[in-house]
């Protein structure tokens, strides 16, 4: 097997993990009927009705080991956190933009912290990045040198400041509902960077679920309905929440989240067709995790079975041509 197969398969080997959303949205939307971002703005070119002040920005009581410990709980092994979303808030000091934490009202390293934790916590910790960037104007309509140059320059920022980071989720990337074209921005020019900084960072793409063209592991985002065939074989990765949205809503520390015996049949599903399975974490903007959520985190851990680890790539396992 050649070095990209060995890396996918140890991330498939890792099975069960978190997908951390905390970003601008956990702020703005909480109580709205906006869901995550303003998808008008980019799907249909309506004026963009909600910029967020980085002064907003105050998750006072940010603990990022408590994150971990909630996540160890349900057995996850690995993780990732939305270091900047659709919105374009970095939530890390970059040098390639003001609209981040260093001009926020708190202005901690949340990148750091994240990895830091769970990295202490044994937990394989990877990161979250979207392409649309509706602050930047970067989209459908644009992405222009001069916003690839910020693109660019905050990937190498996640990937040069941090240590080893094992895999990179890219969002908002030649999506019918938002972000720029392959033909705006080709997939292999973002994989080349990426692999020249650190050669073993997986580089996955939600918007990519149809083979490995445009990714190094399939991506499904299970919560908008994406599935795999019965016939897949690997590598894969889906996501899903237990929550009602993906970032915090005020309903959610009163709202039941869904049951474990639901996310333990998602895994049923998954793991023989070599797919993990991320469940969704979703701080409140004090940075704090519900007790609800928490809860059921450690319910799923309570009966999770995860299957024994890959030495060798199935039968069907797919392979990235040329």
């Amino acid at each position: 097997m050649d070095r990209l197969q060995k890396n996918q398969m140890d991330f498939i080997n890792l099975r069960l993990g978190t997908f951390i959303h905390f970003n601008s949205a956990t702020v703005q939307f909480q109580d709205s009927d906006i869901i995550d971002w303003e998808f008008d703005h980019e799907n249909s070119g309506a004026p963009r009705c909600y910029p967020f002040d980085e002064k907003g920005w105050n998750p006072a009581e940010l603990n990022c080991c408590e994150w971990a410990a909630i996540a160890k709980s349900a057995g996850c092994r690995f993780a990732a956190l939305t270091t900047k979303h659709h919105e374009g808030f970095a939530l890390w000091p970059s040098a390639y933009s003001e609209h981040c934490v260093k001009n926020a009202a708190c202005k901690r390293d949340v990148v750091r912290e994240f990895l830091e934790a769970f990295r202490a916590s044994g937990i394989t910790a990877g990161l979250y990045f979207s392409i649309l960037d509706l602050t930047a104007g970067i989209g459908r309509k644009a992405c222009t040198a001069e916003h690839k140059k910020l693109i660019k320059g905050q990937i190498t920022e996640l990937l040069t400041q941090y240590g080893e980071i094992p895999f990179l989720i890219v969002d908002g990337w030649n999506a019918p509902w938002g972000g720029p074209s392959y033909e705006m921005l080709p997939f292999e020019e973002l994989d080349c960077l990426v692999k020249s900084l650190q050669p073993d960072c997986l580089f996955m793409n939600i918007g990519c679920s149809q083979g490995l063209q445009g990714t190094d592991v399939v991506f499904y985002e299970n919560a908008a309905g994406q599935e795999a065939d019965e016939c897949f074989a690997g590598p894969g990765v889906s996501c899903n929440k237990l929550t009602g949205t993906w970032f915090w809503r005020k309903e959610d520390p009163v709202t039941e989240p869904a049951g474990a015996e639901w996310a333990l049949q998602k895994m049923r599903e998954y793991f023989p067709r070599n797919i993990n399975f991320m469940l969704n974490i979703s701080p409140n903007p004090m940075g704090k995790v519900d007790a609800n959520l928490a809860e059921a985190f450690e319910a799923v851990g309570k009966r999770v079975v995860l299957p024994p680890p890959l030495t060798s790539l199935p039968d069907g396992w797919l392979k990235r041509q040329g």
